[in-house]
């Protein structure tokens, strides 16, 4: 059984939370904090699992309590964060400081709004609870090179006719700070990728801005319609799935707001499968860190299409649910380390 502690300045929140957590038969809430300070030191009282931080806090805010935490005492932490721009950004932070995951905390305090997102909120800390973390300074750095700045300013923005090659990544827990790690290293001269990251509405646009700031690549998010070009990623919506479809020589993004799949909307699976229908071997499909198995059924159709299938490794994986759930299936053909994936796609990339 795991240990969590709650930290919130709201009195009803940490009610609400703690009888959510309680409720699993996997987790045992050990104590809550209205703040900061108050949670440090029931840190050293408790030596809980797992923690759920709250952004917006008195005296010291949530994140800079998770940059201090992360430097001093590396401890799994899920953010309950509001679904808004700012809260977006925030969050954002929060992971690139360590944080594992993140929930939305409901529109309004309420019975009924912390009801209806209790199986995401207890899925989320069980799996955080297990995850791999490290201190912040352990956290891969941004590239060094000194061309990089003058590289990020003059990024490729070619018509490229020809198809060929085309990349799939999916990712969930974990796989903000993966996904921003691997574009970081590949060159501008990339086949076009689409990305399938499990994100809320108002995180997708956020998260494919940060990532191409930090890119040779251009990463935004993608439109309906719009083609896939080389030296560009597209980043799926967040309550929208992306599809791959192909006419002629060309790829183009469609967006779809069929059901969810796998309990996700963008699903993994569905876009694998969009690549499996219209790329087949062309296509080169990466699983990364996350939980659950999303991804790994569209790998299986990729495969007898004659595509190529990449999966993070379980070590450096946060959460190996998805990486894992494929190998289990046998549909990965490498099983690579995160910082050993950009270098292989950009071989296969020239096969």
């Amino acid at each position: 059984m795991k240990k969590v502690l709650i930290v919130d300045d709201s009195e009803l929140v940490r009610r609400m939370l703690s009888k959510i957590l309680d409720a699993a038969p996997e987790l045992k809430v050990v104590g809550t904090a209205a703040d900061a300070y108050e949670a440090r030191k029931m840190i050293k009282m408790l030596d809980p699992d797992v923690i759920t931080l709250d952004v917006e806090m008195p005296r010291m805010d949530g994140i800079t309590f998770l940059g201090n935490l992360m430097r001093l005492r590396p401890l799994p932490v899920v953010m309950v964060s509001s679904l808004t721009e700012k809260g977006a950004e925030i969050t954002l932070r929060a992971l690139e400081l360590g944080a594992v995951d993140f929930v939305a905390k409901p529109n309004s305090d309420t019975i009924r709004g912390f009801t209806l997102y209790a199986d995401e909120l207890t899925d989320k800390v069980i799996a955080a609870a297990g995850a791999r973390v490290r201190a912040l300074e352990q956290w891969p750095r941004r590239n060094t090179d000194p061309g990089m700045e003058q590289n990020l300013s003059a990024k490729v923005r070619r018509v490229e006719l020809v198809s060929g090659r085309i990349i799939g990544i999916g990712a969930s827990t974990g796989g903000t700070e993966a996904i921003k790690e691997i574009l970081r290293e590949l060159p501008p001269c990339m086949p076009g990728i689409v990305v399938c990251q499990h994100i809320p509405a108002a995180f997708s646009a956020p998260f494919a801005a940060r990532a191409d700031r930090q890119s040779r690549l251009t990463v935004s998010e993608a439109k309906d319609g719009e083609q896939i070009l080389k030296g560009h990623v597209y980043i799926a919506p967040g309550n929208r799935h992306l599809l791959v479809e192909r006419h002629g020589p060309r790829y183009f993004c469609q967006l779809d707001d069929g059901p969810a799949v796998n309990r996700h909307r963008p699903s993994v699976d569905v876009m694998f499968r969009s690549l499996a229908q219209n790329a087949r071997s062309n296509a080169v499909c990466v699983v990364l860190t996350g939980m659950g198995s999303d991804g790994a059924a569209g790998m299986g159709e990729l495969k007898g299409t004659g595509g190529y299938n990449l999966v993070q490794d379980e070590k450096s994986s946060v959460v190996w649910g998805m990486p894992g759930e494929a190998v289990k299936r046998g549909f990965a053909d490498e099983v690579l380390g995160l910082r050993k994936i950009s270098k292989r796609l950009v071989q296969l990339s020239q096969q």
